[in-house]
């Protein structure tokens, strides 16, 4: 996408040297929706950052753990 608004500037360039305002107004549109487009993926890539929470160790599992009551002998 960086690529293509490069381009479009290169070519408003040029078309504003050769007198082409028809040209230019077109690609002036062009390149807006290129900015445009190139800021959504820049808040999409801060936005989708992921956060390793890590993998807890098993014995971080089993001091989680909570002990049960044995259960109590039924009277026969």
């Amino acid at each position: 996408m960086t690529e293509i608004r490069d381009n479009l500037l290169a070519r408003i360039t040029e078309a504003e040297r050769e007198g082409w305002l028809g040209e230019v107004e077109g690609l002036q549109v062009s390149l807006a929706g290129a900015q445009d487009k190139l800021a959504q993926l820049a808040a999409e890539a801060r936005r989708s950052h992921a956060v390793s929470l890590g993998m807890p160790a098993f014995g971080q599992i089993a001091l989680g753990t909570r002990e049960t009551k044995k259960p109590s002998p039924v009277d026969d």
